[in-house]
């Protein structure tokens, strides 16, 4: 067997000798034409970057170069580095695989903002403090789920269609709790609401729209003015606790699905979005979703407070 000294002068010989029979090309993922980054290899041999391939079977379970199913190797959800392969860069081209991470982490910096070009989900209204599940399917959302989740931000924006406009001018940021991929590459995505947008420019990125935004906060109040907003506040609250209670069919229905009203917080202008039971009540009421927006535009928590209060009158008068 060799001795240290002769291993070590073997790994010498051997290591010019490798990256002379190598060139920067054969350590290209054939789908970016790129450096390889966390290389993978499919059960079929191939070896694509771990995100190339995930982009590829956003589409189609199939290898993309010979278009073997992947399905089983999909639904294990798990894509294992190339370890050998990662050495060998290592060993031989150190500077480019250093550049190559460099650009990565450039690109997952820049997904990380949370004001500028914020990914986009054109949906459904999401409200502040509530739960929003999805079911995702399409592969634009299917990359920006999973980007979410590699830049550490677990965080997307969540808008309505509006006609003319691609997505309306007011969101909500919904965070990411959980997610549960399914055998064939669809997801299930647990969210919930939080700090409300007003949108400032719209964009796009790889399929999906993106949005430059601010955030929505109502103004404070003290003095007279608060005492008056807590007694609209309380007065309000009874209101919905009297709605929950109403006992007819369709509230009964709601309560089963969204569970019961909030409870009250004890600072109301805690938060920069209100009382959450607020958002709970314009959550299940039946409002077309062009007044929910209105609504949800709002900064002032009185006039929000007063409509509520106008709402649940007129529903409570209503025969059962």
């Amino acid at each position: 067997p060799l001795d240290e000294e002769e291993e070590t002068a073997a790994a010498k010989c051997t290591q010019p000798c490798l990256r002379e029979s190598l060139s920067i090309s054969d350590l290209e993922c054939s789908l970016c034409i790129r450096m390889f980054f966390e290389p993978v290899t499919t059960p079929c041999g191939h070896t694509f970057c771990k995100e190339c391939l995930e982009r590829c079977l956003d589409h189609r379970p199939n290898c993309p170069l010979c278009k073997q199913s992947l399905r089983e190797f999909l639904k294990a959800g798990r894509y294992s580095p190339t370890v050998l392969l990662q050495d060998i860069m290592l060993a031989t081209f150190p500077t480019q695989l250093a550049e190559r991470r460099e650009l990565h982490q450039a690109e997952m910096a820049e997904l990380s903002n949370l004001t500028k070009n914020i990914p986009i989900f054109v949906c459904t209204m999401a409200f502040p403090g509530i739960p929003c599940p999805l079911h995702v399917f399409e592969p634009r959302y299917r990359l920006m789920i999973r980007r979410c989740q590699e830049s550490g931000t677990r965080r997307f924006g969540m808008c309505i269609y509006e006609n003319g406009k691609s997505f309306a001018d007011y969101g909500c940021m919904l965070e990411i709790r959980q997610v549960e991929l399914l055998a064939d590459g669809r997801s299930l995505v647990d969210t919930i609401g939080r700090q409300r947008f007003r949108v400032l420019s719209r964009g796009h990125r790889d399929g999906y729209h993106t949005a430059d935004i601010e955030y929505l906060e109502d103004k404070k109040v003290s003095g007279e003015e608060l005492q008056e907003l807590q007694c609209l506040h309380e007065s309000t609250y009874r209101l919905a606790q009297r709605f929950c209670e109403h006992g007819d069919l369709t509230s009964r229905h709601i309560l089963m699905q969204h569970g019961p009203l909030p409870e009250k917080e004890e600072d109301i202008q805690a938060s920069a979005d209100g009382p959450t039971w607020c958002w709970w009540l314009i959550s299940i009421l039946p409002l077309d979703p062009s007044y929910q927006l209105n609504l949800f535009s709002c900064t002032s928590l009185r006039a929000r407070l007063s409509q509520l209060q106008h709402i649940l009158t007129a529903l409570l008068q209503q025969p059962p």
